[in-house]
Order: structure tokens, then C-alpha cells, then sequence
């Protein structure tokens, strides 16, 4: 079966091409700029049409042979996106008619109570879905709730209020019912909805296990990364308006974004119906579940806490190169080079010295005192030293770190297991320069846990200037010397 993916660059198309490869069908892709895809992991497994679904005469030969065309397309975060998504409907509809295509997919949004009144972006929604549905193309209408996936706006809007504030005044929205659901469990319905009985031209509700308050999903939130339960305290005064520019302050996602999100956020969106999983059997994911899942919380202990896969051990769930630059959680990065006047080989032997009684390479005063610090705050410190001048393994102690990634020669990654609020790494590596030189790379990462977290490396920072920028020379000059 060829599939159309339009939004291809978006946060579920971009999901949704990869896995209908992987169910066998074929897949072409609906993008303005062909570029945009280039970095994505599956390019090449797809065929790419360039076009635009406002403007109609690019739709035919997209649409040529296609049997599924999936709308995933919506212009959030335009001033005018209620006119833009019509008109994209409408050219759709029409081109989508007239090339045959045999069923339509769209993913929508909840639908309000009849008695109340709809955001302008749940309005939206609703209006592209009876656009579609009337086409004469049967249409399968997939009305998502609050998505749970690494990238998902709403999402990012979630985590990003939960771990910076540890008390929160909030808008009486924060008591209203909702049904989230993981973007794993939203691909496999619209995978499924592929190959429906041609006679069926319908809205389906889909939703995951749980029905919970936007307050209930924040404490959960809260849970799961381990911070500490949220003091959320409902104001009646705070207007959606005013709530998205308060989501704006406090989180990145875009207040042209937020605000229509925020607006949404006064309507429940609980499933009414659950129709959808006769024909994608399988349990949906529970809340909690799902943002294990969003944040790369797995079982096995040893990939858990690993930076390398930090973001997350289901693919669906991980960043895509396509995805905004607000998107995904908080990771602070201090990176640092320099070029090397001795070989690859004389580096790598200062760079595996490193910690003990070898010390950092740089102002060994602040190191001890750090260490004295994190002893008194009930941590390791500098005591444990390193079990061989000279080597190191996988896995063994190195002062307050961990061994956890080791290629002979070329890296060595450390993880911290001092006492701060988030995780932390460092990663030393030597390269060679080509001229028989080498490049020392050194990379220090953080992804901090709660508003703490943040304040945590808003301290250090200042220090990391004289600190890490001494420990690259030190360590440049120290291999330099024993050539």
C-alpha cells in the first residue's frame, strides 16, 4: 500500500513514515523543501515530493498512485492558521478526489461539549475534520487529547511548568479531565486506520489508559522524574490568555504556540468512545507509563542512566533532527577544544590519568573544596581515588565519578555520582589532526532535575571559565611534554 505523508517534517509525521515502512507499505513524503528531510535517519527509504497544501497545483503529483494520504498538517503558531488549515482541507480534499485515493487519515483534535463554546484551535480541528470527512474519499478522524512523547508541545508545556516550579498558582484548567495518550500508542492507530472497510467515514476518540486533572498529570509528571510533589494552588482569576503568556514565561515553547493550547486546555478531552481498538488491538499506555517512555526511564540499570541514551529508549519517543528547537528537555552543554602538538597516543595517556592522586589538571584547591562539599551533603567526594595510576576500566570507581565509556585511545566518558540535582557527565576525547597532531575534545553535560537543577548550573557556570578552560590546557600541555 503507498501511504502520503503530509507534515512529514512535523512531530507525528515525522514518527509515522518510519513506522509504516516498518508495517511493509510504501511511503512518499509531502514537504515545501526537500532539504528539511535530509538528516532525517530514514530519508532514504522514502520517496519525497516537494509541495504545498495551499497551493493546489502541487497536490496532483504527490497524490499520483498514493492509496492512504494521512493530513497531519497544521499551521499552529500562524495568526492566521484557522485560514490557512481550511484552504489546506479544502485543496486536499479536491486533489485527493480527483487522484482516487482510496482512504484518507486525519489526526484531529477532541471535540468539545456541543454546549460549550471551542477554542479557536479546537475549532479549527473540528472544521478540517468536516472538510475531510465530506470529501467523497472515505476519511478516518483520530481525535487525540493531550499527547505524551518527547517533542509533543503539549507535552514539553507539561514537563517544562512541572520541573521549574515547585509551587504553582494556576488556572482553575488545572482541574479539568483529561485522557492522555503516548504518541507509540496515537502511531498505532493511525496505522490502523490505514486499512479500514472502505465504507467507513468517521471521528474516532482515541485516548490512553488513564483519565486524570492537568493537576493529577503534573504531580505524575513529578513522580516519575523523582522530584518532589508539586504545590499547585488553582487561582479563578487567571484568564487563558493570561495563563499562555504565563506558560510563555516559563517554558519555551512559543507563546504563538501556548496561547491556543492553553485556550484548548478549559474543554476536557476524555474519550467518549473507544471504537478505534477493534481494529488496533493492543492495551494503551497508562500515564505514567507513558512519560517513562518520553524520558528514557528504562528498566535495565545500565542503559538508564546512561547520557547516550538519555533521551529515551523508544524510538517514537526519542528527538528527530526535524524537531523544533524547543523541543525536548533541558540539557546544558559546556564544550571545549584545543589542538595538540604531540600524538593521539601521548594524549590519550594524560587523558587516562586522569582523578586520583593525578589529579583534574586544573586548580586543585576548588576541586578539594568541591569534593569537601559534596562529602558534608552526604556524597563520595574525593575519597575514593582510582584503583590504578595508570589504567582505567568500564564500570570502576574515579573520585566522584563513574567509568562509563571507555575506547582505548580515544574516549573516555565519566558519570558524576557526586550530590547535585540532575545527572551530569564528562567526556575527554582524543583525535587525531591529520598532520600528526592531535585535537583534545572535552564536553561537559548536565540535564538537571527540577528548578533546582537549573539553579545548580546558573552557579557553577561562572566557575566553569577558569575551571575547564585550565583542565584543556593543562591536559593539552601535559601531553605535549611527554613527547
Amino acid at each position: 500500500m503507498r501511504c502520503l505523508v503530509t507534515g512529514a517534517t512535523g512531530y507525528i509525521g515525522g514518527r509515522l513514515g518510519p513506522r509504516l515502512l516498518e508495517s511493509g507499505h510504501e511511503v512518499r513524503c509531502l514537504t515545501r523543501s526537500a532539504a528539511r528531510l535530509r538528516d532525517v535517519p530514514w530519508a532514504d527509504s522514502v520517496e519525497v515530493a516537494e509541495g504545498d497544501l495551499n497551493r493546489p497545483e502541487t497536490l496532483p503529483a504527490a497524490l499520483d498512485g498514493v492509496d492512504v494520504a494521512y493530513f497531519l498538517v497544521h499551521s499552529l503558531g500562524r495568526a492566521d492558521f484557522e485560514r490557512l488549515d481550511r484552504e489546506a482541507a479544502e485543496n486536499f480534499a479536491t486533489a485527493a478526489k480527483a487522484a482516487g485515493v482510496s482512504r484518507i487519515v486525519y489526526l484531529g483534535g477532541p471535540e468539545p461539549p456541543p454546549e460549550d463554546k471551542p477554542s479557536p484551535h479546537l475549532r479549527s480541528r473540528a472544521e478540517v475534520a468536516r472538510i475531510l470527512l465530506g470529501s467523497g474519499v472515505p476519511t478516518a478522524v483520530l481525535r487525540a487529547p493531550v499527547i505524551i512523547g518527547s517533542g509533543s508541545a503539549s507535552f514539553e508545556m507539561l514537563r517544562h511548568l512541572t520541573e521549574r516550579l515547585p509551587l504553582m498558582v494556576t488556572p482553575r484548567w488545572v482541574r479539568n479531565r483529561i485522557q492522555p495518550v503516548a504518541v507509540r500508542d496515537v502511531l498505532r492507530y493511525l496505522i490502523a486506520a490505514a486499512t479500514l472497510p472502505p465504507e467507513v467515514n468517521r471521528g474516532f476518540d482515541i485516548g490512553g489508559k488513564d483519565v486524570l486533572t492537568y493537576g493529577q498529570m503534573m504531580q505524575g509528571y513529578a513522580r516519575v522524574a523523582g522530584l518532589r510533589r508539586r504545590v499547585i494552588v488553582p487561582l479563578r482569576p487567571l484568564s487563558p490568555w493570561l495563563s499562555a503568556h504565563w506558560v510563555g514565561v516559563v517554558t519555551p515553547v512559543p507563546n504563538s504556540i501556548a496561547r491556543p493550547l492553553v485556550a484548548s486546555l478549559v474543554h476536557e478531552a476524555v474519550a467518549h468512545e473507544n471504537d478505534i481498538r477493534e481494529h488496533a488491538p493492543g492495551e494503551p499506555l497508562g500515564f505514567e507509563q507513558a512519560v517513562r517512555v518520553a524520558l528514557g526511564k528504562v528498566r535495565d540499570a545500565n542503559v538508564e542512566t546512561r547520557w547516550s541514551n538519555a533521551a529515551g529508549r523508544d524510538w517514537a519517543a526519542e528527538p528527530l533532527p526535524s524537531d523544533p528547537d524547543w523541543s525536548g528537555g533541558s540539557i546544558y552543554v559546556d564544550e571545549r577544544s584545543r589542538v595538540v602538538k604531540a600524538p593521539p597516543e601521548a594524549l590519550w595517556r594524560v587523558i587516562e590519568g586522569v582523578g586520583g592522586e593525578n589529579g583534574w589538571y586544573s586548580f586543585p584547591l576548588a576541586w578539594s573544596v568541591r569534593g569537601w562539599m559534596d562529602r558534608l551533603a552526604g556524597g563520595v567526594g574525593l575519597r575514593r581515588g582510582r584503583r590504578d595510576r595508570d589504567r582505567l576500566r568500564v564500570g570502576e570507581a574515579l573520585d566522584w565519578w563513574r567509568v562509563e565509556e571507555l575506547e582505548p585511545g580515544k574516549l573516555l566518558r565519566l558519570r558524576a555520582e557526586m550530590r547535585v540535582p540532575g545527572r551530569a557527565w564528562l567526556e575527554m576525547r582524543a583525535l587525531p589532526d591529520g598532520d600528526g597532531g592531535s585535537v583534545y575534545r572535552q564536553r561537559a553535560v548536565f540535564l538537571p532535575r527540577g528548578l533546582a537543577g537549573h539553579a545548580y548550573w546558573a552557579a557553577v557556570v561562572p566557575f566553569h571559565g577558569f575551571i575547564f578552560k585550565g583542565m584543556v590546557n593543562n591536559i593539552a600541555q601535559g601531553a605535549e611534554r611527554v613527547t
